[in-house]
């Protein structure tokens, strides 16, 4: 069983036992998470589409960790005018351990 749900502005595709790093959620390590936006379940041969959201399901979770991804570097640039500028950026990420997927 699989299901599709939606978090920080994208979409994953998430089974049982899965590790998922999403966009920064509140929480400490070990704090419960709820994702109720679930647009697909699949079960088997059986597949139920939301439109947008599928009724009365649930992933359940629990916060594995919570970090920074690797720097990313951001250079701008203007030819014969010795304008330079770099800039890092590190974005924040939350580790959460799939659960169940309650039907």
């Amino acid at each position: 069983m699989y299901a599709i749900v939606a978090t920080g502005g994208k979409q994953y595709r998430v089974e049982t036992g899965d590790i998922l790093r999403v966009e920064k959620l509140a929480g400490d390590v070990g704090a419960e998470v709820d994702f109720d936006q679930v647009l697909m379940l699949a079960d088997g041969e059986e597949v139920r589409i939301g439109q947008p959201l599928v009724q009365g399901v649930a992933v359940k979770g629990h916060i594995v960790e919570q970090g920074k991804h690797k720097k990313v570097l951001v250079f701008k640039y203007k030819r014969r005018k010795r304008y330079r500028r770099k800039q890092g950026h590190r974005q924040q990420y939350t580790a959460v351990k799939i659960d169940a997927i309650e039907v």
